[in-house]
């Protein structure tokens, strides 16, 4: 089982993304753990990467997608994997399709959490740290949400997305995410068996 877990900040996606991964038992593919990773490990990727960031720029998808590739094609991703926080936009889940594609290895489900903007807003500013102002957090959420917009229409339009309303407590929220993930699972296994 191979998904994408997609969500704004303030969705929550942090803790039930640590939660899905126990329910999944797949490996967690986020390219932000992975940049951090190579930085620290002074990797070719790491040191590239690490020039890019310092700049203020973001690392070229063609960085990102071999990192994607060569972790996806590790023997424990054989059997699934949740991509977290990748693809961000368009062209890099065009990207990501592409590769999996080429491997056999395709997309079984994209859960997106949802949550109402005001609602995003208050949770934010509630949890924001010192140096975040309000303006910069409805900038962030803005970006996000443009960019968010076509991989929802993108992936809806492949019949792989499934948006999970994202309020109330964590705990409701998980079972939505759970009840939404076992279909997906169950799916497959059909796929596989038929």
């Amino acid at each position: 089982m191979r998904i994408v877990f997609l969500g704004p900040p303030g969705a929550g996606k942090g803790t039930q993304s640590q939660r899905l991964l126990a329910f999944l038992r797949v490996p967690h593919i986020a390219t932000g753990d992975m940049l951090r990773r190579a930085i620290q490990d002074r990797t070719d990727v790491g040191r590239i990467s690490e020039e890019y960031m310092k700049r203020g720029r973001l690392v070229p998808d063609p960085i990102i997608l071999e990192m994607v590739r060569a972790r996806v094609l590790q023997p424990d991703c054989r059997d699934g994997c949740m991509f977290d926080g990748f693809p961000r936009t368009l062209g890099q889940a065009q990207a990501l399709d592409q590769m999996l594609a080429e491997h056999r290895m395709p997309l079984s489900g994209v859960l997106e959490l949802k949550v109402d903007r005001d609602e995003l807003l208050r949770r934010l500013l509630a949890r924001r740290r010192a140096d975040d102002k309000p303006e910069v957090i409805r900038e962030r959420l803005d970006e996000y949400l443009e960019l968010t917009a076509p991989l929802s229409a993108y992936y809806d339009e492949r019949g792989l997305l499934y948006p999970i309303d994202g309020s109330g407590s964590p705990d409701e929220v998980f079972e939505r995410i759970r009840s939404v993930a076992s279909q997906i699972w169950a799916r497959d296994d059909w796929a596989l068996d038929g």
